[in-house]
């Protein structure tokens, strides 16, 4: 592989027919992307707050791809019954287990260090996997009207 190629996306999760996004990006693709999850994730059922903490959610992932995980990455968002699901896979140095392990709100004067937390807040799950290879983080956030959600994941 060349350095013009684009890496093969890491994933364990199967794909299938509610797939609703599977594309590369870089910083040139941040915005149009972000514009893209918004409008599928309107398609699932996704309203009003539930929506737009989602899209947010998967926008700071994609942002951290490309500031801190080589410039690149890789998102795929499907859906399952009553789910909504992202997966954002880059192929940087990885996240320290420091960082990873930190699960407290950033200091609100802290300019960087907002995007996992963000995340991890304003979605119902939140799974990482990272080394060395790169990252891959996986959210979920249920499909249902924001009336019928009784709250937001919280880190334990």
């Amino acid at each position: 592989m060349t350095n013009g190629e684009t890496p093969t996306p890491r994933t364990v999760v199967p794909i299938d027919h509610a797939l609703l996004i599977a594309d590369a990006f870089d910083q040139a693709q941040v915005t149009e992307l972000r514009h893209s999850v918004a409008s599928c994730a309107r398609a699932t059922g996704l309203r009003d707050e539930r929506l737009d903490d989602f899209v947010l959610a998967v926008n700071e992932l994609i942002t951290n791809a490309v500031r801190h995980g080589g410039g690149r990455g890789w998102l795929r968002l499907w859906r399952d019954p009553g789910l909504v699901r992202c997966e954002v896979s880059d192929h940087g140095p990885g996240i320290t287990p420091q960082d990873l392990a930190n699960r407290g709100r950033p200091a609100p004067e802290m300019a960087g260090g907002w995007g996992l937390w963000l995340a991890r807040e304003l979605t119902d799950t939140m799974d990482v996997e990272t080394g060395p290879a790169g990252t891959t983080v996986r959210i979920t956030t249920a499909a249902v009207p924001a009336e019928q959600h009784v709250g937001r994941h919280r880190s334990e």
